[in-house]
């Protein structure tokens, strides 16, 4: 009897250090998970920070260009071709008969 007890306690001791390494590994896994998602996150709001000095030339940019553009587009709704198309188009529709 004394023989079959100490068997089933080492294999209970073995069950017990399988489950702990076990429990250790999955910590160990988990705490690297955790460790790569946090440096993610800290390369991400790293990337934010220096970024924040862009939007004002986005902005000043964006502008520059919507000003040329309308420049543009003045300059061309203005010229005699372009006017005298859609004068004649106003006209038209305004002499339609209904």
């Amino acid at each position: 009897m004394h023989d079959h007890e100490t068997r089933r306690n080492e294999r209970d001791e073995e069950n017990d250090m399988a489950g702990t390494a076990a429990v250790t590994a999955a910590a160990a896994a988990v705490g690297t998970l955790k460790g790569r998602v946090g440096a993610w996150w800290r390369s991400r709001w790293e990337a934010a920070r220096r970024d924040t000095g862009m939007s004002t030339a986005e902005y000043a940019v964006g502008t520059i260009a919507a000003a040329a553009f309308a420049a543009v587009l003045y300059k061309v709704v203005t010229s005699g071709t372009v006017s005298g198309a859609l004068n004649s188009m106003i006209g038209k529709a305004l002499d339609a008969s209904f």
